[in-house]
């Protein structure tokens, strides 16, 4: 499965299940909620907070999924292919930090 596929798949969802996209702002701010259950979970799971008993119900795996979503109806919604932006932005960090992690004493 590619990102293009993947794209197009949530697209396909969209115009067969959802009517059609949410606004760009409201897919933002749907974006950010999203974040926060992840970073909810995530501060439970793994730092210092304890699980609520709401808490309990979130799974890490599908609340990764729902960014995942969000930032596809994003991409769509404004023409980024992410496939494309994603190829370039490894690009840009290999030439930036090729070398700069593998000198960093704290790793």
């Amino acid at each position: 499965m590619t990102i293009k596929n993947v794209q197009q798949q949530v697209d396909n969802w969209i115009k067969t299940y959802g009517v059609r996209y949410f606004s760009e702002l409201t897919n933002m701010a749907v974006l950010t909620e999203e974040v926060g259950e992840l970073a909810r979970i995530i501060a439970r799971k793994y730092g210092d907070q304890s699980f609520k008993e709401s808490d309990k119900v979130y799974d890490l795996a599908d609340e990764m999924a729902d960014v995942l979503w969000v930032l596809i109806c994003l991409a769509n919604q404004t023409g980024v292919d992410l496939e494309e932006a994603f190829a370039r932005n490894l690009e840009k960090k290999t030439r930036r930090d090729g070398e700069r992690h593998k000198k960093n004493s704290k790793l």
